[in-house]
C-alpha cells in the first residue's frame, strides 16, 4: 500500500508540475502579445511625428515584437501538448525567451518613438491675435 501512495504522490507531483509549465508558457504569451501591442503603438506614435527615420526604425521593433509574440504563443501551444515534462519546460522556457525578446523589441520601438518626438517641430501654442 506504501509503494502505491508514493507512486501517486510522484504522479499527481508530475500533474502539477505540467500544469506550472503550461501556465507559465501562457503568461509569457500574454506578456509577449501585450509587448507587441505597446511596440505597435510607439511605431505608431512615431509615424506621427513625420520622423521618417524613427518611425521605420519603430515599424521595424514593433514587427519584431509580434515575430516574437507569435513565438511565444507557439510556445504555450507546444507546453500545453507536450508528451514529457522534459517537453513542457522547454516549451515553456522557449515563451519565456520569446517574451524576453518582444519586451526589448517594444522598448526599442518605444526609444524610437521618443526620438521621433525629440526631433518633431513644436506645435505653435500661441494662437494669432485677434484683430
Amino acid at each position: 500500500m506504501t509503494t502505491n501512495k508514493a507512486l501517486l504522490a510522484l504522479a499527481m507531483g508530475l500533474a502539477l508540475a505540467a500544469c506550472s509549465n503550461q501556465k507559465q508558457a501562457e503568461n509569457s504569451a500574454a506578456d509577449a502579445a501585450n509587448s507587441a501591442t505597446e511596440a505597435q503603438q510607439a511605431a505608431d506614435n512615431a509615424a506621427a511625428s513625420g520622423d521618417q527615420a524613427a518611425a521605420g526604425a519603430a515599424q521595424q521593433s514593433a514587427d519584431a515584437a509580434a515575430q516574437a509574440a507569435n513565438a511565444a504563443s507557439t510556445s504555450a501551444d507546444a507546453a500545453a501538448n507536450a508528451g514529457s515534462m522534459t517537453n513542457a519546460d522547454q516549451a515553456a522556457d522557449a515563451a519565456a525567451n520569446n517574451a524576453d525578446a518582444a519586451d526589448q523589441a517594444k522598448d526599442a520601438a518605444q526609444d524610437a518613438s521618443k526620438a521621433a518626438d525629440a526631433t518633431a517641430p513644436a506645435a505653435d501654442k500661441t494662437a494669432p491675435a485677434k484683430k
